[in-house]
């Protein structure tokens, strides 16, 4: 039951993720309707079988404020794939800014990457090209969907259109 379901707005596009269970609510209270089922099981009441469900529509169009993501450590180790963006290690994670704060650079999406901490000391005060280093991936502002990607772990193969 710790599967994920993918959230649709009135306009079919993705806004969340939610649980099995507050997607079968919305379901029952005729909040949303159901527009693929999940290939993973049913739910049982003591009298019904339902499909379990992977994809739901909100009923009626709700206007989401968008504020973007996050910019929390969390969210940086997460666009990054827990993994050291100059050497690909997964031990001892911290982050990096590129351009060091002490040289005018900034805490943001563009500035900001996972590094191990072994790298991060051989980096010091300068530039990954002054140290020497590559970066593996350019950090980047990740966007909504591919977000909801990264979150929900394993996808659902009735995502990719909407994600996409």
């Amino acid at each position: 039951m710790d599967q994920k379901v993918l959230v649709l707005n009135g306009d079919y596009t993705a806004i969340t993720l939610c649980s099995v269970q507050k997607a079968f609510v919305l379901l029952y209270l005729d909040k949303a309707e159901m527009i693929a089922n999940s290939d993973h099981g049913t739910l049982r009441t003591i009298s019904h079988t339902y499909p379990k469900p992977s994809i739901i529509r909100l009923q009626r169009y709700v206007r989401v404020p968008y504020k973007g993501i996050a910019l929390s450590r969390h969210n940086i180790m997460k666009r990054d794939h827990f993994e050291c963006q100059y050497c690909g290690s997964t031990k001892n994670l911290t982050l990096d800014h590129v351009l060091p704060r002490s040289r005018g650079g900034d805490s943001s999406w563009t500035n900001l990457l996972t590094a191990c901490s072994r790298c991060n000391h051989a980096k010091g005060h300068r530039t990954p090209d002054e140290a020497g280093l590559h970066v593996r991936q350019k950090p980047k502002k990740p966007t909504l969907a591919g977000f909801l990607k990264l979150s929900a772990g394993t996808l659902d193969h009735h995502w990719h259109a909407y994600l996409n």
